[in-house]
């Protein structure tokens, strides 16, 4: 699990205190930003539970702060700005085992804007974002070497490479649900992306193919036939 889906838990995880999850939803149904005050007298609890349950939240990235001055006046006299809170706009999405379906819709939305912009078959448009993504992205990757790095990058991407032999087989399929009902198609993007991860990792003695299973991605990856 990378930090961000660590993140995403612990965010999660801090919703299971009863009073700080209502705290929460109360300030994220309301259109507009509210104070402290406000907030412990909708709810009928002490200013300072909601004091701290609040600054809670927002050290976990659930709700963020402003400051305005509630009385609309300014200058000398004014009185400080109010601390406000309102609901962040950080989306926070939990799966186990981990998806990646954000990153499916992305690559499929970009191939087919792609395909319409340049009048090439959507397919060949995908197969070149999934490559392209993989590459980019293992790039940036920071490992002592280029094997860790390729190990690394598909750890990130959701799945779960088991390398304890010569195949590297995955465990998981990070487009699991989409892969059960467009199987062709969403094969085909994992394993473009895939390609794409290897050559980012600098690996070409390694190639990935598609060997369809029961469970887990149907994606492997082998020493090149001819190295």
């Amino acid at each position: 699990m990378d930090q961000s889906a660590i993140s995403d838990v612990a965010a999660v995880a801090m919703l299971d205190e009863p009073t700080r999850r209502r705290l929460y939803e109360h300030v994220a149904h309301l259109a507009d930003a509210v104070t402290r005050d406000e907030v412990a007298a909708a709810l009928a609890l002490p200013r300072a539970t909601v004091a701290f349950h609040l600054d809670r939240l927002v050290d976990e990235g659930l709700l963020v702060t402003s400051y305005a001055r509630r009385s609309g006046r300014s200058g000398p006299g004014a009185g400080r700005p109010a601390k406000l809170y309102r609901r962040s706009p950080r989306t926070i999405e939990i799966s186990l085992p981990e998806r990646r379906y954000e990153l499916a819709a992305q690559l499929l939305a970009a191939a087919v804007e792609d395909a319409e912009r340049e009048g090439v078959d959507p397919s060949a448009a995908l197969e070149r974002r999934a490559c392209r993504l993989g590459v980019e992205q293992t790039r940036a990757v920071v490992a002592p070497d280029r094997r860790k790095a390729l190990l690394k990058a598909l750890e990130a991407h959701g799945f779960e490479p088991d390398a304890t032999g010569d195949t590297i087989v995955f465990r998981n399929c990070p487009f699991h649900a989409l892969a059960q009902r467009h199987t062709e198609l969403v094969c085909h993007m994992a394993l473009w992306l895939v390609s794409g991860i290897i050559d980012g990792a600098g690996t070409p003695g390694l190639h990935a193919r598609l060997c369809h299973v029961q469970d887990g991605c149907c994606v492997r990856i082998s020493p090149h036939p001819t190295s």
